[in-house]
């Protein structure tokens, strides 16, 4: 494995170069590969990790607890309501005794305050912490969505990405992986609905540097306009249950149906990170037809959760 990742926490990818990345995601093929050839590879024997997860989970959870077990290392989840936590024990004490018996945290934290919780386990833990999702960012989500554009395509520079949906932390995390790796991405939103600004500020500057495009526009056509890659997202994230009705009017002049990939390349890929609502967000057409990476995507967190917890947790 490699040194320089060892006992460091994965919060964001904004923490992270471009040779990081690279690297993480070459960690995730071959560990993917060595699953598909059956070659053992329980680097992580003997070790064990603890799931927190505040708000609900199919593929996080899931992965993560299987590729834990793929490393030979033991998963433990911790629902939240069983905690001294939700009888008032400080959040510091929590950590730190957490920090005694386990070699590392995978977290979910709930909306609202989970950036804050995020670092504040990060800060009394010295093993590593691992978001598992949080309002602000999704790490693991935009890790996996790198290793898919990848798979498919054979690089992750001079591509275009093409982004409809909820402006949110996978939005955040494509943002920024697109403009550390050198992709273009065009993200149509409706009005009043935009990315947090400390993420666009950085996106835009490191896409700046790097000869590419962070590009926001109302036009869907004109994000979709030769996009080598289409990412839709749920048009109201786990956030704003409250505003469902409203975001669904708000966002349905941006739903990707076959009309809209008429602008896209002939051979582009089709992305959701999931839970996915066939006539909402996309078509059933587009979820289920010969250029959706759906399924591919969903399977590639596990192999990207693994080579994070190989490559941190080691």
């Amino acid at each position: 494995m490699i040194d320089r990742f060892r006992g460091k926490d994965f919060l964001t990818l904004m923490d992270f170069t471009r040779e990081d990345i690279r690297d993480m995601i070459r960690v995730s093929y071959d560990l993917k590969m060595k699953l598909a050839m059956k070659e053992p590879h329980e680097f992580l024997k003997g070790k064990t990790f603890g799931a927190l997860f505040e708000k609900p989970s199919t593929r996080t959870r899931n992965s993560f607890q299987v590729a834990a077990a793929h490393l030979g290392a033991q998963a433990i989840y911790m629902r939240p309501d069983e905690l001294q936590l939700s009888r008032g024990e400080s959040l510091r004490d929590t950590a730190r005794v957490l920090d005694r018996y386990y070699d590392g945290l995978f977290i979910r934290p709930a909306s609202g305050t989970g950036q804050k919780t995020l670092n504040l386990f990060a800060e009394y833990m010295k093993h590593p912490v691992i978001n598992a999702c949080s309002d602000f960012t999704h790490p693991c989500q935009g890790l996996a969505d790198l290793l898919t554009i990848w798979e498919k395509k054979g690089r992750l520079d001079n591509l275009k990405v093409a982004w409809s949906g909820d402006p949110w932390n996978v939005c955040h995390s494509l943002m920024v992986g697109c403009s550390i790796m050198g992709m273009d991405m065009y993200m149509a939103f409706p009005e009043g609905y935009d990315p947090h600004p400390d993420i666009l500020k950085f996106a835009k500057e490191h896409a700046a540097a790097g000869g590419s495009k962070m590009i926001l526009t109302r036009n869907l056509a004109e994000a979709m306009d030769g996009a080598d890659v289409v990412v839709a997202n749920v048009f109201f994230s786990m956030a704003h249950d409250a505003e469902k009705e409203k975001r669904k009017k708000d966002f349905a002049p941006y739903q990707i149906n076959e009309n809209a990939v008429k602008e896209a390349k002939p051979d582009y890929v089709f992305m959701h990170c999931g839970p996915g609502y066939p006539g909402i967000e996309a078509t059933e057409a587009i979820f289920e037809g010969p250029n959706s990476a759906y399924y591919d995507e969903a399977e590639n967190r596990m192999h990207t959760e693994k080579a994070v917890l190989a490559l941190f947790c080691s």
